[in-house]
């Protein structure tokens, strides 16, 4: 595996420093190791996850950002970017109590209802000015959208059941709530997510080195199986001609957080993600929407840390290895490899969320599931 920031050569370059290439440690298995030991390592994590609540995740210093449902969304934004966070829980002051989440979701929800809606970008900018937080509901409802389902776990219920809520409803967080001691009133705790989780699993289960089979024999992702319509069928993919209104769409339509850029050769050669969008808003720049991706990824923040990217044969004991030691979000598949400056690039194979890695650890698939297991992948 390996980080690298790819970019169109003619578009002007950003102003950082190109990623060098890094490769994880190869974790080449033992030839004693079998689907059964590794179906050992898995229920292993399982039974730990078990005997562990939600709030032996809690890093030992940490804060929660809570927004009241009557502040305007450029504000709530405002206070998102200001504090390197993308999500907040919700409180209705009126009803002192917990309300939901804002999630990079609502803001997608929001971008489409005024580019469809509004005669100008100057009235779009003008009313999201008023526009407050408990109005995101009404939004959705315009839109045909359903409305995220009002999640929370107590911090002292079993790890596991968290896991297990958060695959059931295709979440990517779970507020913690417990009640206030002195007014019994709900009192949001923190939020614990995906990433949270797993890099909590890869940092204290030893176990993981016994997962050593490969991603793909693992059914562990979403990978290309071509149609006449799609060759990349059927994950959403972009070039750098489309529009970014054209990925915000798919963002919607599909519920997903981030669409691989690729060449005319199907070489992946960037992503362009849900949170690159929440800056349009923050500050009015609606007329960005009619931007094409290579103008709108000249304009990304120098901190982007990069596309990460796998092979379908490296294992998931490396996947979590690498999600132990730093934040990440989605891995990138690739095949047919090729080493060129700035990075590694390659033809589109697949895309591996944390929604997908959560679901084969804590048991959507069974011991023993995926593709056939051959010799070679067993041996290494």
């Amino acid at each position: 595996m390996s980080a690298a920031t790819s970019h169109n050569p003619t578009s002007p370059k950003p102003k950082r420093k190109v990623s060098t290439r890094r490769r994880t440690n190869s974790q080449l298995p033992p030839p004693h190791l079998t689907q059964e030991s590794h179906d050992s390592a898995l229920q292993a994590i399982r039974t730990f996850l078990r005997e562990r609540s939600s709030y032996d995740v809690f890093p030992l210093s940490s804060r929660v950002i809570v927004l009241d449902t009557k502040l305007e969304v450029k504000k709530a934004l405002m206070c998102l970017l200001n504090n390197g966070v993308v999500s907040a829980p919700l409180w209705n002051s009126e009803q002192r109590s917990f309300a939901g989440m804002l999630t990079v979701s609502d803001i997608i929800h929001l971008i489409q209802y005024y580019y469809w809606t509004v005669s100008s970008y100057d009235v779009a900018a003008a009313e999201v000015e008023e526009f407050r937080l408990e109005s995101l509901r009404d939004i959705e409802r315009t839109l045909n959208v359903p409305p995220p389902p009002l999640l929370s776990i107590h911090p002292m219920q079993a790890l596991y059941d968290a896991c297990k809520m958060l695959i059931k409803t295709h979440a990517r967080r779970l507020p913690l709530l417990d009640a206030d001691s002195q007014t019994g009133d709900e009192a949001v705790i923190s939020v614990l997510t995906q990433y949270r989780l797993l890099k909590f699993i890869a940092i204290n289960c030893k176990e993981i080195a016994g997962l050593h089979l490969p991603l793909r024999k693992l059914n562990i992702g979403t990978y290309v199986t071509p149609t006449a319509e799609n060759p990349y069928h059927p994950i959403s993919w972009a070039t750098l001609d489309t529009t970014v209104f054209d990925v915000v769409h798919m963002f919607s339509e599909r519920g997903i957080s981030a669409v691989p850029i690729l060449d005319k050769d199907g070489v992946v050669i960037n992503l362009y993600e849900t949170v690159d969008v929440i800056t349009l808003v923050r500050v009015g720049a609606y007329h960005s929407l009619d931007l094409d991706i290579s103008s709108a990824l000249s304009q990304r923040s120098p901190d982007f840390p990069g596309v990460v990217v796998c092979s379908s044969n490296d294992s998931l004991a490396t996947l979590l290895a690498l999600i132990g030691k730093r934040r990440v979000h989605r891995l990138v598949v690739v095949e047919g490899e090729n080493e060129v400056e700035g990075g590694r690039k390659g033809r589109l194979l697949g895309i591996i969320t944390l929604s997908d890695v959560l679901r084969y650890v804590i048991g959507e698939a069974g011991l023993g599931d995926g593709l056939p297991v051959t010799e070679e992948d067993v041996d290494g």
